[in-house]
C-alpha cells in the first residue's frame, strides 16, 4: 500500500479509489432496493383489478370502449346537437331555454299563444330586435340592418350544430329525398326530415333499447338457469318443458296482435322483447350450475351451513360468468337486429320515431337515393362492430385461463 492510500471502515481509499456506498441495512452487497407497494384502486378487488388490466391489454376492445362511450355520451345530449329549437334565447335582457320549456309566441311579442316557431323569420326578427312591430312587415331587412326597438336590448339565439330535430319537416328546394348538401350533411329522407338528426336520435334509441332489454333478459335468464341447474330433478324437468313450449310460441304474431290492440310504443316493445328473449341465457347458466353443483367447494359450503342463495349467487355464479359473458354479444346484436327488423317490417316503433330500421326501409324504397342505404349500413356496421369488440374483451378478461396468467 502506498503512502497515498488510507483505510476507512469500508476499505482502502485514496486517489482513484472510490469509496463504495454503505451497505443497506440488513442486506449484502447484492440486495435490491426496497420496492414500494403497488397502489391498488380502492374500489376494485384484486381479482377485478386483474381483469381490468387484462381488458386494457386488449387494445381493440379498450379503444372500442372509449369510442363507443364518446358516441353514446354525445347521443345522450342529442337535443343539444340536433334540434329545431335554439338552446338558449335572450329577449329584452331575459334568458329563455326553449329546449326545456314551452314558450308561446306572445312571450316574444308575437300574436299567437302557440309555441314559438324559432326558425320562422318573423319570430327571429322579434327576438333580435326586442319586439319591433315592423318585424311583421319587413323582417329580413330589420335582421340585416340589426335594428333594435327603443329602450330594448338586442336579442340573440344560440342554435345547435344541426338546427333540425328528427321529426322536423324541412322546406327543401327540390323533391324528397334530397341529396346531401351544406344544410343537410347526410341529405333528407322521403318526408324531408334530416337524416343526420335521425341517425343521432336513432343511435341513442337503439342503444337504450338494447341496454334495457339485455339487462332485463339477463337477470331473468340467469335466475331461471341458476334455479334449474342448482336444484335439478323435477324442478329442472318442469322448467325445461315450460321453456320448450314458450320458445316455440310464434313471437311475431304475438307482437302483431298486441300492437293492434294496444298500439305501438317503446315500452310495450321492450316488454314483448324481454318476454320472448329471456330463455337465451337459461341453457348456458343451467349447464354451468349442473356442472358446478357437485364440486367440492359447493359441498363444503353446504356442510358449513351456508344458505342456498348465497351458494348460488356468491360462489357458483362468478364461476359461470365466463359462459354467460360469452353469450352477451349475441344477445346484444340480436336485440339490435330485432328492433331494426320489426321497424323494417312495419311492426316496431311508430314511423315518426327515429328508428334505424325505418331508415333502412326508406333506403329499400328509394333506390335512387343511395345516401340512405350507405348511412344505414355504416351506422349499423360501426355500432355492432364496437359492441362485439367490447364484449370480446370482457369475455377474455373474465376467462380464468387468461386472468391468472
Amino acid at each position: 500500500m502506498t503512502h497515498l492510500e488510507t483505510y476507512s471502515e469500508h476499505g482502502p481509499t485514496g486517489p482513484g479509489l472510490e469509496s463504495p456506498p454503505p451497505h443497506p441495512a440488513g442486506g449484502g452487497h447484492d440486495a435490491p432496493p426496497p420496492v414500494p407497494p403497488r397502489r391498488r384502486r380502492p374500489y376494485l378487488s384484486p381479482l377485478n383489478a386483474r381483469r381490468w388490466r387484462n381488458f386494457r391489454r386488449n387494445g381493440r376492445a379498450f379503444w372500442s370502449l372509449i369510442l363507443f362511450t364518446i358516441l353514446f355520451g354525445l347521443s345522450l345530449f342529442a337535443e343539444f346537437i340536433a334540434n329545431d329549437k335554439p338552446i338558449v334565447v335572450s329577449y329584452q335582457g331575459e334568458v329563455y331555454w326553449p329546449i326545456f320549456n314551452f314558450y308561446p309566441e306572445t312571450a316574444f311579442g308575437g300574436d299567437f299563444r302557440t309555441e314559438a316557431v324559432y326558425s320562422d323569420v318573423v319570430v327571429r326578427c322579434l327576438i333580435e330586435s326586442g319586439g319591433m312591430e315592423a318585424c311583421f312587415d319587413t323582417p329580413e331587412d330589420l335582421i340585416e340592418s340589426g335594428a333594435v326597438a327603443d329602450g330594448a336590448e338586442p336579442g340573440w339565439l344560440i342554435w345547435p350544430p344541426i338546427p333540425y330535430s328528427f321529426d322536423t319537416i324541412n322546406d327543401i328546394s327540390g323533391a324528397a329525398p334530397s341529396a346531401p348538401d351544406g344544410d343537410h350533411l347526410l341529405g333528407t329522407d322521403d318526408t324531408a326530415r334530416d337524416v343526420a338528426a335521425r341517425v343521432i336520435y336513432g343511435f341513442r334509441l337503439s342503444i337504450l333499447f338494447t341496454l334495457v332489454v339485455t339487462v332485463a333478459t339477463s337477470l331473468i335468464g340467469i335466475l331461471a338457469g341458476a334455479v334449474q341447474g342448482f336444484f335439478g330433478g323435477w324442478t329442472d324437468l318442469v322448467f325445461q318443458r315450460i321453456i320448450e313450449i314458450w320458445v316455440s310460441t310464434p313471437s311475431l304474431y304475438v307482437i302483431i296482435i298486441l300492437f293492434a290492440i294496444l298500439g305501438r310504443g317503446f315500452w310495450l316493445l321492450v316488454f314483448v322483447t324481454v318476454l320472448f328473449g329471456w330463455p337465451a341465457l337459461v341453457g348456458v347458466v343451467r349447464a354451468e350450475f349442473l356442472r358446478a353443483r357437485n364440486f367440492e367447494y359447493v359441498r363444503a359450503a353446504r356442510a358449513l351451513g351456508v344458505g342456498t342463495w348465497t351458494i348460488m349467487f356468491r360462489h357458483m355464479l362468478p364461476n359461470a360468468m365466463v359462459a354467460t359473458v360469452t353469450m352477451l354479444p349475441f344477445i346484444i346484436t340480436g336485440t339490435i337486429s330485432t328492433l331494426a327488423s320489426l321497424d323494417f317490417l312495419g311492426f316496431g316503433l311508430p314511423s315518426s320515431a327515429p328508428s334505424l330500421g325505418e331508415l333502412t326501409l326508406q333506403a329499400k324504397q328509394n333506390l335512387q337515393a343511395p345516401w340512405l342505404g350507405f348511412t344505414a349500413f355504416f351506422t349499423f356496421a360501426i355500432m355492432l362492430s364496437l359492441l362485439v369488440f367490447i364484449f370480446e374483451g370482457i369475455r377474455d378478461a373474465f376467462d380464468p385461463r387468461k386472468t391468472f396468467q
